[in-house]
C-alpha cells in the first residue's frame, strides 16, 4: 500500500512538471519586427518578404490567397504578422499585431 502511494505521488509529480512547462514555452519564432515597416502593398515581392523575415512560421490561404504568418507567442506576451499575396505574388495586404511594450512605436 505504501508503495502505491509513493508512486502515485512521484507520477503526480511528475506530470505536473511537463504540464507546466509544457505551458511556459514560447510557440513561433522571432523575426525582424523592425523590418514591418518597409512592406509596401503592391510593391513588396514574397522573395523579398523571405529575405526580411526568413521562412514564415504558419502558411495558409484565406479568401483565396496566399497568406504567410511570423509570430512570436508566449503566456505573457504574443506578436504576429499576417501576409496576404495576390496572384502575382505582391503583398496585397498585411497586419501586425504585438502585445510588446517595445512595439508600442510601430
Amino acid at each position: 500500500m505504501f508503495s502505491f502511494r509513493v508512486n502515485a505521488v512521484i507520477c503526480l509529480a511528475i506530470l505536473s512538471i511537463l504540464l507546466i512547462s509544457a505551458c511556459s514555452k514560447a510557440t513561433g519564432r522571432p523575426f525582424a519586427v523592425s523590418r514591418v515597416q518597409e512592406i509596401q502593398i503592391g510593391a513588396t515581392t514574397k522573395g523579398q518578404i523571405k529575405q526580411m523575415f526568413g521562412e514564415p512560421w504558419r502558411t495558409g490561404i484565406e479568401d483565396g490567397f496566399r497568406t504567410w504568418t511570423y509570430g512570436q507567442y508566449s503566456l505573457q506576451n504574443s506578436r504576429d504578422l499576417v501576409i496576404r499575396f495576390d496572384n502575382k505574388d505582391l503583398v496585397k495586404s498585411f497586419s501586425f499585431s504585438s502585445s510588446y511594450p517595445e512595439d508600442r512605436q510601430l
